[in-house]
C-alpha cells in the first residue's frame, strides 16, 4: 500500500506556471506507476499524464500536451506535474494517483491523495 500527498496548488493568472508535487511513503514506490488527474467544480475526475515506475514511458491528455510535464524522483518518492501556459480552463483539485500498472482510465487507479486545489484566474 501506498500513501500520497499532494502539494504545489494554488492561484496563478492565465499564462502563468505551477508545479505539483506528491510525496509518496513507503519503500514500494519504486513498483507503483504515477499518475495526475484532476476535477473541475460538476465535473467527474479526468486523467492528465501518466508515468511508467522508472519514467521510461510517460503520456497526456490531449488538452494538456506540450504544456504539461509528468516526472518523478525515485529517489525521493516524489512525482511531479510542471504545469505552464495554464489556462481558465485547468482550474480544477488536481489529485496524484498511483497503480501497479498506467491507465488514461481514472477510474482504474487504486491509490489517491486528498488533492491539492489549482485556480487560474483569467
Amino acid at each position: 500500500q501506498v500513501q500520497l500527498v499532494e502539494s504545489g496548488g494554488g492561484l496563478v493568472q492565465a499564462g502563468g506556471s505551477l508545479r505539483l508535487s506528491c510525496a509518496a511513503s513507503g519503500r514500494t514506490f519504486t513498483t507503483y506507476a504515477m499518475g495526475w488527474h484532476r476535477q473541475a467544480p460538476g465535473k467527474e475526475r479526468d486523467f492528465v499524464a501518466a508515468i511508467s515506475w522508472n519514467g521510461d514511458i510517460s503520456y497526456y491528455a490531449d488538452s494538456v500536451k506540450g504544456r504539461f510535464t509528468i516526472s518523478r524522483d525515485n529517489a525521493k518518492n516524489t512525482v511531479y506535474l510542471q504545469m505552464h501556459n495554464l489556462k481558465p480552463e485547468d482550474t480544477a483539485v488536481y489529485y496524484c494517483a498511483a497503480d501497479r500498472r498506467h491507465s488514461d482510465d481514472s477510474n482504474l487507479w487504486d491509490y489517491w491523495g486528498q488533492g491539492t486545489q489549482v485556480t487560474v484566474a483569467s
